[in-house]
């Protein structure tokens, strides 16, 4: 029955954590953070992995707008080690947007996975809670996006998931119904509960071992997972 496979993008098929971690490590060597401020960047990136993690959170909720988030998300996580400067946290929010879509590593898996799926003539979409100035080249720069037949960004209509107004909105995109359609993501709330209350069934990419189950939602460790069932 299924003829259309939603993905999710950020930690599902495109690396959001290696590659930023990559993008700040840069970062803070050109801004000379652990000699001007004799701090770790081991110590500073799982910190800013947290509070970032927190507001993306915040984000879906709709508890915040993405404008809070760049303000924020750098700023707190060097206030947290007593550097109060918000024209630092800008510098480094401002490029880690343009420096990040310079590392494009896949989760592994991904390319993998995309071509069985293609061979198979299923039409592949992307759903994306991130930042549409991003999404669409972080496909591109990648090389996964001529897989898609559709790349949908939350921002499209200031919506995310697991609101069911954004699933309303890629479903229609991509000319696809509810009971063809299967979604697949790394974040249980927006991608599978969000799918399932929706009405479509969900695979969980389970990269944290919550453990999180719910029917007519299946859990994955690997992508290559994917196969038994698709």
């Amino acid at each position: 029955m299924i003829q259309h496979i939603f993905f999710d993008l950020d930690n599902t098929l495109w690396d959001h954590r290696r590659n930023a971690e990559l993008t700040l490590q840069q970062l803070f060597e050109r801004e000379e953070i652990q000699k001007k401020y004799h701090l770790g960047f081991e110590e500073f990136h799982a910190e800013y992995f947290t509070i970032n993690e927190n507001l993306w959170a915040q984000i879906r909720d709709g508890k915040i707008d993405k404008d809070y988030l760049r303000k924020h998300r750098f700023y707190d996580s060097f206030l947290f080690f007593g550097i109060d400067d918000f024209e630092l946290a800008q510098r480094f929010e401002n490029n880690f947007l343009d420096e990040i879509l310079h590392f494009n590593e896949l989760v592994e898996g991904a390319e993998d996975l995309l071509d069985y799926l293609s061979s198979k003539s299923y039409h592949l979409h992307i759903l994306s809670n991130g930042f549409k100035e991003v999404t669409d080249r972080k496909c591109e720069l990648s090389g996964i996006k001529h897989y898609f037949k559709t790349i949908t960004s939350a921002d499209e209509i200031n919506i995310r998931k697991p609101h069911p107004e954004i699933y309303t909105y890629a479903l229609a995109k991509a000319d696809a119904g509810k009971e063809h359609s299967i979604m697949i993501g790394d974040d249980w709330i927006a991608d599978v509960e969000g799918a399932l209350s929706f009405g479509i069934p969900a695979i969980f990419f389970d990269v944290f071992n919550d453990q999180y189950q719910a029917e007519n939602a299946k859990t994955i460790r690997h992508l290559s997972e994917i196969k038994q069932w698709l």
